[in-house]
């Protein structure tokens, strides 16, 4: 588990809270540090925030503070509010019978000042080479770009946290996609809600990154924000909301600049549809068209769009592929990524085909959204590697969550039909080192298939994951049922996949808590979250040949 420097500063930070009634209390703090440390107990209800500086309130967030039990540690930047006292205006939701006398919670005898606040990876379950928050929750990737060498990625963030709440982009970029720095949080929450779901635009004609989001307040409708410094920091504009509606779920906006009509585009996640938007400035939109009624999966709600015209392999055509992520209605439940392929003439997307079709057969690949201006005319995908059936609930406690490995994104022709090609993007080649004998915790199987073939990962305790080709069937399967689950009820389960062609050589990329299998001609994706108490050490091929590569990072 990770832990904290805590450089405490006497025995607590603070004067003693002044309750107020059953369920309100005020703690003043004098500033001495940077930080002020907040203990979280994550069974506990949130406690509502109010920091207030002179009578003025300054922020507002949710945190769960530990009533008899810390958990962890999350920082507050109480130096960001200047240097005279604060004031914490708390309210707390829990229920009285069951955890006592507000007086006696252990939050305020733990609340410590710092001017450190060590993130440090130490949880066994924290991915080595896959992209993690420094700490807190993370959900859907946002606003991805590429400018100047510089690979942008925004996420759905809670720094209270590390269940999800307070939704905030939170901001990291790499020259690699493999390699990530931490960077300041770039969007926050103000009156017309939390910052959900959006994308992010390179404006070469005014450079500038132009960052389109939906705030959900009382309503959910879409704002946009400009950044003049290649999306280090982004300011409001001051028009927002730049659109509008009376539907409940109306979220998520991805736009991209249109060649073909000189103008943006927009898709918009509504309901259980998506509509189709034009603008010439990002600020005045026209709608255009709704698609997707009569296709494909309805089980839940549709999230996270993404439109673009890609090549189909070995021919001169291209064609548009819109994505559309759904939650629930997976196809082993729970969440996942939808697409279509079809036609677009910046108006109205048409669908060719009629069957449901999944980008990634594994039960924890959602919120899947493409990097606008990535090089070479590439289309780059991140996926959030989790599930909403139990993604608060995994056994970390210090982050929550990760993205999927970056995969390249095209199109190819099987049997009279066109399907998603899903390959490893190449920055992920530099992460394989040498052919080493043992199966370790991190690292990459290359499986030379000779027919139908399985794999088996096992430990000393009798926990295995087994994936399956079957040429006959024609599927690839991966079997997680004896991996640890205790954590949730729908975590285990055996997800299978059609296969579109024949496998010559199957990719597993593992790491601490992961397991993602391609195809190695993209014609095949699977990932799932593993939790193995120890780490699977032994490796059994049938039907093929495994050569095991370590990682390098």
């Amino acid at each position: 588990m990770m832990t904290l420097m805590l450089a405490l500063v006497g025995a607590s930070a603070q004067e003693k809270p002044q309750v107020l009634g059953k369920s309100h209390a005020m703690q003043r703090v004098e500033v001495k540090n940077k930080y002020l440390l907040l203990p979280v107990q994550e069974r506990e209800e949130n406690a509502n925030v109010k920091v207030l500086v002179g009578g003025r309130q300054m922020k507002s967030f949710n945190v769960k503070l530990a009533v008899d039990q810390v958990d962890y540690y999350v920082p507050l930047d109480i130096r960001s509010f200047g240097s005279g006292d604060l004031l914490l205006d708390i309210t707390f939701h829990g229920d009285r019978r069951f955890t006592g006398a507000m007086k006696d919670f252990i939050c305020w005898r733990e609340m410590k000042q710092s001017d450190a606040f060590d993130t440090q990876n130490r949880e066994k379950f924290r991915p080595a080479y896959h992209h993690t928050p420094a700490y807190g929750w993370m959900n859907d990737p946002n606003g991805m770009f590429y400018k100047d060498g510089v690979f942008h990625l925004y996420y759905q963030y809670n720094p209270y946290g590390s269940q999800w709440e307070n939704m905030t982009w939170g901001h990291s970029t790499s020259r690699d996609l493999i390699h990530w720095e931490a960077q300041p949080i770039a969007i926050e929450p103000d009156a017309l809600g939390d910052v959900f779901s959006g994308s992010c635009v390179v404006d070469k004609r005014n450079n500038e990154v132009v960052a389109m989001y939906t705030s959900a307040g009382k309503s959910q409708v879409q704002s946009i924000a400009f950044s003049k410094d290649n999306g280090q920091t982004f300011e409001k504009y001051a028009g927002n909301p730049v659109l509008v509606s009376s539907e409940e779920d109306f979220r998520d906006p991805k736009a991209f600049w249109n060649p073909e009509i000189q103008k943006w585009n927009l898709i918009l996640a509504v309901g259980q549809e998506m509509r189709i938007y034009s603008s010439a400035d990002m600020k005045e939109w026209t709608y255009e068209s709704s698609f997707g009624k009569e296709l494909g999966c309805h089980d839940g709600v549709w999230e996270c769009p993404d439109l673009m015209k890609l090549q189909v392999r070995g021919t001169d055509k291209q064609k548009w592929l819109l994505i559309c992520n759904i939650n629930p209605g997976g196809p082993f439940g729970g969440s996942a990524t939808q697409y279509f392929i079809g036609d677009f003439d910046g108006h109205k997307f048409t669908c060719e085909h009629n069957d449901t079709r999944w980008m990634d057969y594994g039960k924890d690949h959602y919120a899947t959204v493409t990097f606008d201006n990535a090089p070479d005319g590439r289309h780059i995908a991140l996926a959030w590697m989790s599930n909403w059936q139990y993604a608060n609930q995994v056994p970390t406690k210090q982050f929550r969550s990760a993205n999927s490995l970056p995969r390249d994104l095209d199109l190819y022709e099987f049997e009279g039909q066109t399907y998603c090609g899903v390959t490893p993007s190449r920055e992920v080649n530099a992460l394989r080192g040498k052919a080493v004998k043992s199966l370790t915790n991190t690292c990459e199987i290359v499986v030379d298939v000779k027919g139908t073939t399985e794999i088996a990962l096992s430990n000393s305790l009798g926990e295995q994951v087994v994936m399956r080709y079957d040429v006959a069937k024609r599927t690839f399967s991966m079997d997680r049922t004896r991996s640890y689950a205790s954590f949730s009820e729908a975590f285990p389960c055996k997800t299978v996949a059609p296969v579109y062609g024949d496998i010559r050589q199957l990719r597993i990329f593992i790491d601490n808590s992961s397991i993602e299998a391609f195809d190695a001609e993209g014609r095949l994706a699977m990932t799932n979250l593993v939790f193995p108490k120890e780490p699977y050490n032994k490796i059994k091929v049938v039907g093929g040949k495994a050569t095991i590569y370590e990682i390098k990072n």
